[in-house]
């Protein structure tokens, strides 16, 4: 007993393990949840289940906010939300990525809640890695932080005045050395990311990769390539590595459940990445403004934050709908 209590109130990055674990309890009942209950079965979800079943998610990591600041502040909660909504809005360009992925291999749409619903087991995993890395390198070295905010002002200088350019996925350096590397079946086997069958007439079954599993594979790639973004970005609101996984974590799980209504009007976000572009350039030099003249108040990072994003989005519905309106006279 005495052994047990002390590994639950063992430290984990400044958090007793018992938090830690009570967090990744609640994330793997949501998904059970999800799968067993209200996805227990593959069918095509449409844009009214998707926002519901967002809604719901939005409202668990609202609430779990609401937790963080009973339980560790005001300040700890604001830096929550902050980084929960950096990270909603950052991966909004990610719900682009995953629509070609799917497209390009042909993904079913009753099957595409099934690759997204493995793929953010994978998320959980590879974004506690980097986290760790991260806090371990800026507790270890704080200067770090002052990379992190060079990165951010570069790329969101970059994302400013970039030329939007889609992604080539068949010539993906990933994809290729999956193909070169795993026998690959003909085509989809059902909802089965691997099965074995013979490769020659009469001949032993052998196990091979279907297309559903190429297709997490990119997507999985794809968020990796994202978090290089958003994890220096909430990085600079707060070193607290709790505090930074699980708003990451909430916010993942909510776009992945709001993809479906997104992919059908991803296209209305097209000027977003202008107020994303200034968020990053907003945080970065944020770092350099703590150095030099102090810390400023974590509300207004999250106002400054939620101003740009909600801006970015009114922008773009008021002209993709009048340039929608104007096209058919032109």
């Amino acid at each position: 007993m005495d052994s047990l209590l002390t590994f639950v109130l063992f430290d984990v990055m400044g958090k007793p393990v018992w938090l830690w674990l009570s967090f990744l309890g609640i994330v793997l009942v949501l998904l059970a949840f999800d799968l067993g209950v209200l996805n227990r079965r593959d069918h095509e979800i449409g844009v009214k289940e998707s926002l519901r079943l967002s809604a719901f998610y939005i409202t668990v990591a609202l609430l779990f906010g609401g937790w963080i600041w009973w339980s560790m502040g005001e300040t700890a909660a604001v830096q929550y939300y902050t980084g929960f909504f950096i990270e909603k809005s950052l991966s909004l360009d990610n719900v682009f990525v995953i629509s070609l992925i799917f497209t390009y291999f042909a993904v079913p749409r009753d099957l595409q809640h099934r690759v997204l619903f493995w793929g953010i087991l994978g998320v959980i995993v590879l974004r506690g890695l980097m986290i760790g890395a991260g806090a371990a390198l800026v507790s270890e070295f704080h200067w770090v932080l002052y990379v992190f905010g060079a990165f951010l002002l570069i790329t969101g200088v970059k994302m400013l005045f970039a030329v939007d350019q889609e992604p080539d996925i068949a010539g993906n350096p990933a994809l290729r050395f999956l193909r070169r590397h795993l026998r690959i079946t003909d085509g989809f086997r059902g909802h089965h990311f691997f099965v074995r069958e013979p490769v020659t007439a009469g001949g032993p079954p052998l196990l091979a990769a279907t297309p559903l599993f190429l297709a997490l594979m990119m997507i999985e790639f794809a968020d990796l390539i994202f978090a290089v973004d958003s994890v220096p970005a909430i990085f600079a609101i707060t070193t607290d590595p709790y505090i930074v996984y699980t708003s990451n974590i909430f916010a993942i799980l909510g776009l992945r459940a709001l993809y479906f209504a997104l992919a059908a009007m991803v296209h209305r976000f097209r000027y977003l990445k202008y107020a994303l572009a200034l968020v990053l350039v907003f945080i970065g030099g944020k770092i350099f403004y703590t150095q030099f003249f102090g810390k400023p108040d974590p509300l207004i990072s999250l106002g400054v934050t939620l101003g740009l994003i909600v801006g970015g989005v009114v922008v773009s519905l008021l002209k993709t709908r009048s340039e929608a309106r104007h096209a058919p006279a032109e």
